[in-house]
């Protein structure tokens, strides 16, 4: 019957990555069936330890967020967890290895939310390695699947590529972040008066880790490469969008892709795939 509770709180974390994100979503369909719950079980813990910092507004996000991270750890402690996300989660940490200290600079990054709200240089590193970089190592961790030879080969794209993926996140959710929760990501960047020149130097920023990655994504193990693939064109589109709009466009609305984009970029991975050409 432990199965069952397994399998339902997988489910579970399915459920919370369908309802919160198509992209992820559809990339996490395209990995081979042995690495679609563990993947979805890392999505759910870090989904709902980032609405504890962004919606939950009527109630005590410190208080939240400290009773998150000690049933976390506790869970993998003891192998168990009532809460369906968290025992989805343990189950993954402890099978592939997945090191604490990952999971504790991301939960200090969530941390860094309810408190900073204009980031230094080296905030902003830290903030972008435990926000999106160690999730990347996660992940990491089950596509190698105990091979540590392949994973330190591999850990400083999958940074690269977590790096280009947060930082785009920046910059499609400025209004947002400037606006409604007063904070600037980017160290140095008045967006009161934010301008082309900035924009640029952003731009060819990602572009470098984007680089970096793609070159991590053409080595990871079959049945993975895809999914990871399908993220990356995601993201790459979307940049494409943003780098072809003013600045003064960026602080007024968020840049989306449309579900048939989505779709038409989804095929056109599986063609790269099919050929041989990633």
């Amino acid at each position: 019957m432990m199965q069952l509770y397994d399998d339902t709180c997988f489910n579970c974390s399915k459920l919370i990555t369908n309802k919160y994100s198509t992209s992820f979503s559809l990339g996490i369909k395209a990995f081979d069936k042995k690495f679609r719950d563990p993947i979805y079980a890392i999505y759910g813990f870090v989904r709902y330890a980032d609405e504890i910092v962004d919606t939950f507004h009527e109630h005590d996000k410190q208080q939240l967020i400290s009773d998150f991270r000690a049933q976390t750890f506790i869970a993998i402690k003891q192998k168990i967890s009532l809460n369906p996300v968290l025992h989805a989660f343990q189950i993954v940490v402890n099978r592939y290895g997945i090191e604490h200290d990952l999971i504790e600079a991301f939960l200090i990054s969530m941390e860094m939310d309810l408190d900073t709200r204009v980031y230094d240089q080296e905030a902003y590193k830290a903030y972008i390695y435990g926000s999106a970089e160690v999730v990347g190592l996660m992940c990491l961790r089950v596509f190698c699947d105990n091979d540590e030879q392949l994973y330190q080969a591999l850990l400083p794209k999958a940074c690269s590529l977590g790096s280009a993926f947060q930082k785009i996140n920046f910059l499609r959710d400025v209004r947002a972040d400037h606006e409604e929760r007063g904070r600037t990501y980017f160290p140095g960047v008045n967006f009161e008066n934010f301008t082309e020149a900035d924009k640029r130097a952003i731009e060819e920023d990602i572009k470098a880790d984007f680089a970096d990655g793609f070159e991590g994504i053409k080595l990871l193990p079959p049945g993975t490469k895809l999914g990871v693939y399908i993220a990356y064109m995601y993201y790459q589109h979307l940049l494409k969008k943003i780098t072809g709009i003013p600045a003064n466009t960026i602080r007024q609305k968020r840049v989306r892709i449309s579900d048939t984009q989505k779709m038409a970029l989804y095929a056109k991975a599986i063609f790269k795939q099919k050929f041989n050409i990633i």
